[in-house]
């Protein structure tokens, strides 16, 4: 019987490499991973129908884009009339279907400023560069950046609003009268002091633990308000400024001054009404609740209209906000309802260990909340908060319900000049408002999504 080996072999050098299929690389490669990959499955008719379908989506979606692109390039840029050498104003736009520029350069001043005194613009201009500065030290990794926050969040708007309206030495009146203004808050802000001094020493700490913040956050924004004159009298004494009405700003000053006052007071008044919710006292928790719904079931146009028409008759007589003031007031309670709803849910989403270890540590209520339980909610909802901001950013439009001209509303009176009456000329400033628009709010998402990934801890 013969018998049979088995014969090994042995490969002694790798095998040559095949080229990759035709549909893994290249752009035939991208267009079946991105665009066509639904049309690999046909398992079943039902599934290659919504491959089908979805693949015809994608070719009608392209397509949508591209044109809306070409068609907004071919306006502003293709066909547009960049320059009017002559002066001659409509004429030169008159006969081109593309933007008109020289409208824009015309009215630009009062897209920015509104109807602002010329000669007193660099005020202006001041408030627009630290609030550059300080949103670009805030944006790159400088140093100092806590210090710079907390002057952008309060001491930046005081200063503002003291450069751009302005206070002559005449109108002032005595400094005493002025000084005297002080007195009261500044009693107010001792008395909340020592509450807070006895609520952290734990003497009556159940006592004065549920007024001792509130009457702390009421007199520093009376102290604000009354120490704001004799600030005011002091730094134009040394500058020599001059009093601008509200009614002359305008423009992108208005939008940014409603916005940021918004922003900034909306902030802390919302995370207060989410704790206020929250508290097992009856009284703070239900005005709490009633003060969110009842805001919250409102439109923002009826809100400025009570705060612009309403609002002195809840006011001590003599006493009066000029309109700017009232839709402040007004866009402020409308922002704080919907940011203690966003803070809410943060606060929703902290385990109840927290909380726990915060007490096993001897923590009191406010020491967790601002130690432990609000920094993690607000890193939390962080998205929310500025989906809110931007949202608020944009509600600044309303307020020309109430007569007063923000970048919208300049733009609506600029369009009533018959100079510039042309059938582009419209669209070219609905297209430049539009970029403002776009370019502050994907900035402050831009920004959050910066934050969202520095403050990142890994939970997901």
């Amino acid at each position: 019987m013969t018998q049979q080996h088995d014969i090994a072999f042995v490969r002694t050098e790798d095998a040559p490499r095949m080229a990759p299929p035709p549909s893994e690389i290249g752009l035939r490669g991208w267009l079946w991973r991105n665009i066509f990959a639904s049309m690999a499955d046909y398992s079943s008719p039902g599934k290659a129908m919504v491959s089908v379908f979805m693949t015809l989506i994608t070719i009608f979606t392209a397509y949508a884009l591209i044109w809306m692109i070409w068609t907004v390039l071919n306006f502003a840029v293709f066909s547009a009339t960049f320059t009017d050498p002559a002066g001659i104003k409509r004429e030169a736009c008159v006969e081109n279907v593309g933007a008109c520029w020289p409208f824009v350069q015309a009215k630009w001043y009062q897209f920015m400023y509104g109807f602002y005194p010329r000669e007193e613009v660099w005020r202006v201009n001041i408030c627009f560069a630290m609030l550059a500065i300080g949103v670009a030290w805030l944006i790159f990794p400088l140093p100092h950046r806590g210090k710079v926050a907390v002057f952008m969040l309060t001491g930046f708007p005081i200063l503002c609003y003291v450069l751009l309206n302005g206070m002559p030495i005449e109108q002032a009146g005595d400094v005493g009268e002025v000084v005297s203004g002080v007195w009261f808050p500044l009693i107010l802000m001792g008395i909340a002091l020592a509450g807070w001094w006895l609520t952290a020493s734990g003497k009556y700490g159940d006592v004065v633990a549920a007024f001792a913040p509130a009457l702390l956050m009421a007199a520093v924004v009376l102290g604000i308000f009354a120490v704001l004159p004799l600030v005011t009298m002091v730094i134009d004494v040394a500058l020599g400024t001059e009093v601008v009405e509200t009614n002359k700003w305008g423009g992108l000053t208005i939008t940014l001054v409603v916005a940021i006052f918004g922003i900034v007071i909306s902030l802390p008044v919302g995370m207060l009404l989410a704790l206020g919710r929250q508290s097992k006292a009856p009284i703070i928790r239900y005005s709490s609740i009633i003060f969110i719904e009842v805001v919250r079931g409102i439109p923002l146009i009826s809100v400025l209209f009570f705060a612009s028409a309403m609002l002195p008759y809840f006011l001590a007589p003599g006493v009066d906000f000029n309109k700017l003031l009232r839709a402040m007031i007004g866009v402020v309670l409308f922002a704080s309802a919907y940011m203690a709803e966003v803070i809410r849910g943060g606060l929703q989403a902290i385990p109840k260990g927290q909380y726990e270890g915060g007490m096993s540590l001897g923590l009191t209520y406010w020491q967790q909340m601002r130690l432990i339980i609000m920094p993690q909610a607000l890193t939390t909802v962080i998205p929310g908060i500025v989906n809110t901001f931007i949202g608020l950013f944009k509600d600044t439009t309303l307020v020309l319900i109430i007569s007063i001209f923000d970048l919208l509303g300049i733009l609506s009176a600029t369009l009533k000049d018959p100079e510039w009456s042309t059938a582009s000329t419209a669209y070219t400033g609905y297209l430049v408002i539009a970029m403002i628009y776009w370019i502050f709010c994907f900035g402050m998402s831009r920004y959050s999504v910066y934050m969202e990934n520095k403050l990142n801890r890994s939970h997901r």
